[in-house]
């Protein structure tokens, strides 16, 4: 069978600091017109690869990469709450796999989730239980975080699993692209912060929870008047990240350190490895291309929003979607 490949930027701020409606209309679009292609492919299962914001994953044990065997989105920042419609034994298959692969990954029972992967799931299938679905978390704010490299490895495993199923499989990357909105750091933390990064986070109170997130919000308002308030956008390394992806070239960003990353493009942006991730498995099919390009960089939303499509060259004609008109924001390629 074949697979199908969508990577799009999420954002909490969604619903809270919006850019005015004729920008708020063009990613709507953009996004109805994914979920329509997504829908013609109809996938039977989908690996969804997505960070974590110090909502499911603490210091108590930090892995670079974790697979769900069940999942339950916490609904923060106004998001869908509930349990992922996970495939318990497949989730499991995957791990071994991706372990006898020579990648390292942990395994979860109980993965907790935020906004990172309800919005595509929302977005994109309708709903987060609406389709069977294989989360794989990608530490992308948390020191010491993976590389490109690693990212890059974990998704050709995750893809060589995927391709031995005989299904029609759907590799969606929630993340990215430049940012850097108020993210907690341990190595400044206070004592309350401190207990809540290495553990004490996963059920916040109310109160704690609501105060997170307005200070997001305030930042986010304050970026819209001074972009030097948090690191700039990035729109060049945006486009020509996109454009790395889009011409295969996969291995040329092994390279690229993760200090000089997160000087280049803010410390958030390590949640592109979602995105290199994807590709990675899209590549296991053979050739692709790609498709849909789209990006903007939007300051109220603390990003530089993107989405993109990919499928394999040599998609069967009996599997083939039909496809849409680009949206006029389009990625060099």
């Amino acid at each position: 069978m074949t697979a199908y490949l969508h990577c799009l930027s999420h954002t909490p701020l969604l619903g809270h600091v919006d850019p005015e409606p004729a920008i708020l209309a063009e990613v709507d679009g953009v996004i109805a017109a994914a979920r329509e292609r997504i829908a013609a492919f109809d996938p039977e299962l989908v690996f969804l690869f997505s960070p974590d914001h110090y909502n499911g994953f603490f210091y108590d044990i930090m892995p670079p990469f974790c697979i769900g065997t069940q999942a339950h989105a916490i609904g923060d920042f106004g998001t869908a709450a509930g349990d992922l419609s996970v495939p318990q034994e497949l989730a499991e298959d995957c791990v071994a796999a991706v372990l006898a692969d020579d990648v390292d990954v942990a395994i979860s029972y109980t993965m907790q989730v935020d906004h990172g992967f309800a919005q595509p799931l929302e977005f994109l299938l309708g709903g987060l239980d609406c389709k069977p679905v294989i989360p794989v978390f990608i530490n992308g704010v948390a020191v010491p975080m993976p590389s490109f490299r690693r990212a890059r490895r974990l998704g050709e495993a995750v893809g060589r699993y995927a391709r031995s199923l005989d299904k029609r499989v759907l590799f969606l990357a929630s993340g990215g692209l430049s940012h850097q909105p108020p993210v907690p750091e341990l190595a400044n933390a206070n004592a309350h912060l401190r207990e809540r990064l290495t553990g004490g986070g996963y059920h916040l109170p109310p109160d704690e929870r609501e105060a997170r997130t307005q200070r997001v919000i305030h930042a986010a308002h304050r970026f819209v008047q001074d972009q030097n308030s948090l690191h700039p956008l990035n729109p060049q390394w945006d486009q020509g990240f996109m454009a790395t992806l889009a011409s295969g070239r996969l291995e040329e960003l092994d390279g690229l350190a993760n200090a000089e990353l997160s000087a280049l493009a803010g410390k958030s942006t390590h949640e592109v490895k979602t995105w290199m991730a994807a590709f990675a498995a899209l590549s296991v099919y053979g050739n692709y291309q790609t498709s849909h390009h789209y990006y903007r960089p939007i300051p109220e939303w603390i990003a530089g929003y993107a989405s993109m499509s990919g499928q394999p060259l040599d998609v069967p004609p009996q599997t083939a979607w039909p496809s849409y008109p680009s949206p006029t924001q389009e990625t060099p390629r």
